[in-house]
């Protein structure tokens, strides 16, 4: 199998490229523009592997991507390239209309246009995989579960560029008929995440004893998938999954965020014990404008048509994460340093006794 992998070196797409090089055998070319979240040291097991090709492009820059499909010759295209965090969405927007929305558009003309031109039993088999967030159906009240059939309702400038995206895709499909399959996961977590979101940053602040804020209340819902899984759920859906389907991944972990926090603390005053709890540093902080209350998947779907389940409980994947930073600092002390050190995103535009208010609870 030769696959296009967009974003390789981020979160997600590092941890699928290391599964398909390395567990697979596939050849794999990672299209990656190398952004400020990418890293390529995430791939540091895999980089000299033969079957393993990065290409530094764009995913917007049409001629680019036109001629590594010429020169790939890919039978699937895994897409994760994307603009992902939602703070910085709020007070940046334009990079994210840009990359999800026209560089999503970018990828799908290429695709149809190269597919269009393969052979039959080629062209049968190719397969468009775009991965996006269960952020696109927008906010749950009490009870209830996101399923494939959820309305969309996004409701920040990155959940609405998503949403935008997964609307392309399945156009295309209705339109042209390109072999299209669309997922949405749920929060994912593991080894390599960039530290800006929340499980990393509260797990890297608490190793050096600084504030852990926490939006609003914290009793925000996420339901949680550990990295690894995710990946495995991807290649299912890519070799197994029906032309056309959506499938939701997740991992049956709801927890409030709260929760996460304190877990994470509790794990490190284990591993990493101090002269006090790391409950401690636990700062309440301004909520995210426009925050969405309570998201949960349900993963029927892909567990019955697919024969996939996530094999990490919250509690077993949050040991192995916390775990694996305590292991790996060769890994994350240069980003802290050199690349984003957790000061907090995403602020609206305040008076300036406000925003001094701000930084000193987010510092």
């Amino acid at each position: 199998m030769r696959v296009v992998v967009t974003g390789g070196a981020g979160f997600i797409g590092s941890a699928l490229v290391r599964h398909l090089v390395r567990d697979r055998g596939w050849d794999v070319l990672n299209v990656d523009k190398l952004t400020y979240a990418a890293n390529l040291q995430s791939l540091s097991s895999v980089s000299e592997k033969a079957n393993y090709r990065l290409a530094r492009t764009d995913i917007c820059d049409s001629v680019a991507i036109h001629r590594l499909f010429a020169e790939f010759r890919p039978d699937a295209v895994m897409h994760l390239a994307a603009e992902s965090h939602v703070d910085r969405s709020i007070s940046s927007s334009a990079e994210f209309i840009k990359t999800n929305i026209l560089g999503t558009h970018v990828l799908l003309e290429a695709a149809r246009q190269y597919w269009a031109g393969l052979p039959k039993d080629r062209s049968d088999r190719f397969r468009f995989l775009h991965v996006s967030t269960d952020e696109v159906y927008g906010t749950l009240g009490e009870d209830g579960l996101f399923t494939e059939s959820t309305a969309y309702d996004p409701r920040s400038p990155y959940s609405a560029s998503k949403a935008s995206s997964d609307h392309l895709v399945s156009a295309w499909r209705e339109t042209y008929g390109l072999p299209t399959l669309i997922t949405n996961c749920s929060n994912n977590y593991g080894p390599y995440h960039f530290p800006e979101k929340l499980i990393p940053l509260v797990l890297l602040n608490a190793l050096e004893r600084k504030p852990l804020p926490v939006y609003g209340d914290g009793r925000q819902v996420r339901d949680w998938l550990f990295v690894e899984d995710h990946v495995k759920a991807l290649t299912a859906v890519l070799e197994r999954g029906r032309v056309g389907e959506t499938y939701n991944v997740g991992g049956r972990a709801p927890m409030e965020n709260l929760a996460v926090v304190e877990r994470i603390c509790d794990l490190l005053d284990v591993f990493a014990p101090g002269e006090r709890s790391r409950r401690s540093l636990i700062t309440f902080v301004p909520d995210r404008p426009g925050h969405d209350r309570r998201y949960a998947i349900d993963p029927t779907k892909i567990e019955t048509e697919l024969g996939w389940r996530a094999e990490k409980t919250f509690d077993t994947g949050i040991a192995a994460t916390v775990e694996w930073y305590l292991n790996n600092e060769w890994w994350w002390r240069p980003l802290r340093e050199n690349v984003y050190s957790g000061a907090r995103l995403g602020l609206l535009a305040t008076s300036a006794p406000d925003r001094e208010q701000l930084a000193e609870t987010s510092a």
